[in-house]
């Protein structure tokens, strides 16, 4: 044994230098990037398998995974280096979230740039930007060109084959490519194809609805053991610190004063970079444009003023802010919502709350359904909090556009599923799939569309992801109220954004529900449904509104009442009068046989019944 332990010994003595080599090439591999990959305007080809679009995270993955798959592949980003708003709008706090195995939902080239970042959730931005630069620079398929922009497109047909280019010193070229991925934040290039889409809320009747959007703040010079310490003794509510990143400090929403109107300080998510600086994800602005040029810079000129008045105020208030500095401000706001292209399918809020899978799923998502303050008088609110759910690879085909496929937060999402969806490891996840699909429909010679309705091509895609170490596998996971009777109208007021089930998805069903609730589900319903039938009601909402007590529970007759004048009858409004104009059905009829007051359960399907027949 002895001998054995000796042997051991000197063997590891000899190996260790190879093992401190490994770990030092490691250890320093984004310090060795080669600009081998990377081109200016006129060194580019004239043409490429795969042409993608946007230099964000979702670009990236798409541009690698279609270079690993065999494709010649040009990357063109907008700015002179990669990670779009996730480095240059410095949101650096990764929303990560875990399958129903506890593993993270989101793999692939995904992880591997997180490898990268050290496994971090709040990576540090200069480490971030070498790390997407080493993704591209292992690959001997892609093409990256800096500071270039697309300003037209090329279409036969419905067909996209090229892309008119030009980079920040005029030059201009025009590229052609077999397959386009579009990983643009506004899907930018879709819409110039001439992809359908709606903006914000649309979709819902809120098409005016701005979230707020986000100016990073960046700190030097504090002291992260103060806040450490501030987080467990509670200042501004507490908070929970885990590595180099907290969250919390929550009473900020009503200790600090805006100095300007159309801002808030929301609780602190704030994340430690390597030089020791911080960077705080918190400020509110409302009411911003985010397709106009000119309502994003007035947005960031009012972020910068009201970061110099935060930082007054935390100095004089938050331990270990005595003597921080600003150390500089994003190039970009954080956009949260802007286009939403129509797909072949339209994931729908009800699709996450089922955690639903789908046969050409590409991916999960699993992020809660987040849907973000639009003015200073509310606070926003989640809707649901999925385990998880697929992504089919038909939400990423644009209707009427062929040869592109969307990859990005505005892929075809319902908004209120976005919410969710728009995270940046799915985003990623979205682009990997986009990246195979691209080489399949190119060896295969079949279009996107037609991809759609091809098993045995989707199977491949999916084999292929699986190769590349996604996190891809079917499954069948249990929801809220599964299998309830009243379930199939909940799913009509979830997919109108009407109800809220929070981190627990959980609904008032067995609790009385009162006038005031039900006419509000009524009357917002009608609003947020774009049909003509619905509009055709909208003069009728005030009626409503009218015969309603405010504190009063729901009656079964008084529910029939209020449908009834919402439908614009007046002379009669009793239940047989809605049995016979076929308001309800045999299964709310055999329900409430007698006038009694309603449950959530019921109130929320006599509403989605109506609703439904207005859709």
């Amino acid at each position: 044994m002895k001998r054995l332990i000796v042997t051991l010994i000197i063997i590891l003595y000899a190996i260790l230098p190879f093992i401190g080599k490994f770990f030092y090439e490691e250890t320093n591999a984004l310090d060795n990037i080669s600009t081998d990959n990377i081109a200016t305007l006129d060194q580019i080809k004239e043409k490429y398998d795969v042409i993608v679009i946007g230099g964000e995270p979702e670009g990236v993955a798409a541009a690698v995974s279609a270079s690993r798959n065999g494709q010649a592949t040009l990357l063109v980003a907008q700015r002179e280096a990669l990670g779009g708003l996730m480095t240059f709008g410095m949101l650096n706090f990764l929303d990560v979230s875990h399958d129903k195995n506890g593993n993270f939902a989101n793999l692939g080239i995904f992880e591997e740039w997180f490898n990268l970042v050290d496994r971090k959730i709040g990576f540090d931005i200069e480490l971030a930007k070498k790390a997407f630069l080493k993704l591209i620079d292992d690959e001997e398929n892609i093409t990256l060109v800096f500071e270039t922009n697309v300003t037209d497109v090329v279409m036969e047909g419905n067909q996209l084959v090229g892309v008119h280019l030009a980079d920040k010193n005029g030059q201009e070229k025009q590229v052609f490519g077999e397959s386009f991925i579009d990983a643009t934040q506004d899907a930018d290039i879709a819409v110039l194809a001439g992809a359908p889409y709606f903006i914000g809320g649309a979709d819902i009747g809120l098409e005016d609805r701005k979230m707020a959007v986000t100016l990073m703040m960046h700190f030097s010079n504090v002291d992260w053991e103060q806040i450490k310490k501030a987080a467990n003794d509670g200042v501004f509510g507490g908070a929970q610190i885990s590595e180099n990143v907290g969250w919390g400090f929550s009473d900020l929403h009503y200790d600090y004063e805006p100095y300007h109107d159309n801002t808030r300080l929301r609780g602190l998510n704030i994340v430690l970079q390597d030089d020791d600086s911080v960077i705080i994800n918190a400020l509110q602005i409302f009411g911003i444009d985010g397709l106009d040029d000119a309502s994003k810079k007035e947005a960031i000129e009012i972020g910068k003023v009201e970061t110099e008045h935060i930082l007054t105020f935390l100095r004089e208030n938050f331990p270990g802010f005595e003597n921080a500095e600003i150390a500089s401000y994003p190039d970009e706001l954080y956009v949260r919502e802007t286009r939403h292209v129509l797909a072949e399918y339209q994931l729908p809020m009800s699709d996450v709350w089922e955690n639903k899978d789908h046969w050409d799923s590409i991916g999960f998502g699993a992020y809660p359904v987040d849907v973000q303050a639009t003015s200073v008088n509310d606070y926003g609110y989640v809707i649901s909090s999925p385990v998880q759910y697929a992504i089919p690879f038909r939400s990423l085909v644009p209707l009427e556009v062929d040869g592109l496929l969307v990859a990005s937060k505005a892929a075809g999402y319902s908004s209120i599923a976005a919410g969710s969806a728009r995270v940046l490891p799915t985003g990623m996840t979205l682009g990997e799939a986009a990246g195979v699909a691209a080489s399949i429909a190119i060896n295969e010679d079949i279009s996107f569309r037609e991809m759609t309705k091809n098993e045995d091509l989707i199977k491949s895609l999916q084999e292929k992801l699986i190769a590349q170490g996604a996190n891809l596998y079917p499954f069948d996971i249990d929801y809220s109220y599964k299998g309830e009777w009243f379930f199939p109208k909940i799913k009509i007021l979830l997919n109108l954004g009407l109800i809220v089930g929070g981190y627990e998805n959980v609904l008032p069903v067995e609790k009385p529900i009162t006038e005031l609730s039900f006419a509000n589900l009524l009357t917002n319903g009608v609003k947020r449904l774009t049909t003509e039938e619905a509009s055709a009601l909208e003069n009728n909402i005030d009626a409503v509104r009218e015969h309603v007590d405010q504190e009063a529970i729901l009656t079964r007759d008084k529910a029939i009442e209020l449908m009834l004048l919402l439908q614009g009858e007046t002379s009669s409004l009793s239940f047989d009068t809605a049995v016979n104009k076929g308001l309800l059905d045999d299964e709310i009829i055999s329900r409430l046989q007698e006038n009694k007051e309603l449950t959530g359960a019921e109130g929320y399907y006599l509403a989605g019944l109506l609703l439904e027949g207005l859709q």
